[in-house]
């Protein structure tokens, strides 16, 4: 699914263009920074160009100096106290360099920022919100657009801008495409991939609980501790569930990969596609 992820944009042109309101919004937008944001072609080329120059400002060499010396700075000061021909004093030296690495890092951050209020993608933010507010949402919003760690959640450095929401016009009649129904087994699997990914962590917790119970009543003489024991069944019937669990979210993905790749096939098409959950945006980035 590497492809989808290059083809399903946040909201296609066609749908941009489908109510009167929005599509002048956007022309008056897109007058403004020179971009034709209901060409899906060109949008798609934008996006993926901005996002290589961010990404590239945050690997320059600066950016690597950067981090070695703030590692070093974090390294030093046990060097020097280990050391007994160097002694306290010399960890004194990671301040000037703590300082040069705070500067360097800094300094990255505002180039990645900058690339991100780049007055074409900083557009193309201002179309998503004024979509939204006309009852458009996005199909997805990419992180790094937003300005957020891959997998980030909360406000971004650059988040989509809100603007009062719209009156609710008259049904559109539909502009191409379709999507059809969501099925079944693709819910099941949102909701399995929703709430997966604890068993292994609390089957561990259970065993290393049950076994330092039995550990403690073992060296105190204490036989109460060993009814601790009795948290290892329960850690394999957390482990056997969690299994169970992947087992059908992986019996399952392929159906939603497939209703994915339908959603795109309709915005390709024309359809304004639904907002994706974040199990399915995720199926994006495989």
């Amino acid at each position: 699914m590497a492809s989808t992820e290059a083809v399903l944009l946040p909201i296609g042109g066609a749908a941009l263009a489908s109510d009167p309101r929005v599509a002048e919004a956007v022309r008056a937008i897109g007058a403004r920074t020179g971009v034709d944001y209901t060409d899906d072609r060109q949008v798609t080329a934008l996006l993926a160009e901005r996002r290589r120059a961010a990404t590239a400002a945050q690997h320059k060499p600066l950016a690597w100096a950067g981090g070695i010396a703030l590692l070093a700075c974090v390294v030093w000061p046990f060097v020097a106290v280990s050391v007994p021909s160097l002694g306290p004093k010399a960890a004194l030296a990671a301040g000037p360099l703590l300082i040069l690495a705070v500067a360097a890092l800094t300094r990255v951050r505002a180039n990645w920022k900058r690339e991100l209020l780049h007055p074409a993608l900083a557009g193309y933010r201002e179309v998503l919100g004024v979509a939204r507010a006309h009852g458009m949402p996005p199909a997805h919003v990419p992180t790094w657009l937003e300005g957020k760690a891959e997998g980030g959640s909360g406000k971004g450095a650059t988040p989509i801008p809100s603007y009062p929401q719209a009156p609710v016009p008259a049904p559109q009649r539909a502009t191409g495409g379709a999507v059809p129904p969501k099925p079944a087994a693709v819910t099941e699997y949102e909701r399995l991939a929703s709430s997966g990914g604890w068993h292994d962590e609390t089957g561990w917790l259970l065993l290393f609980a049950g076994a330092g119970g039995a550990a403690w009543a073992w060296s105190q003489t204490e036989p109460i501790g060993y009814a601790a024991l009795v948290l290892i069944p329960v850690a394999i019937g957390v482990w056997l569930a969690g299994s169970h669990h992947g087992s059908e979210e992986t019996r399952l993905r392929g159906e939603a990969v497939e209703y994915v790749r339908t959603v795109v096939a309709a915005q390709t098409a024309g359809a304004r596609v639904p907002e994706l959950s974040p199990a399915l945006r995720k199926l994006l980035h495989d």
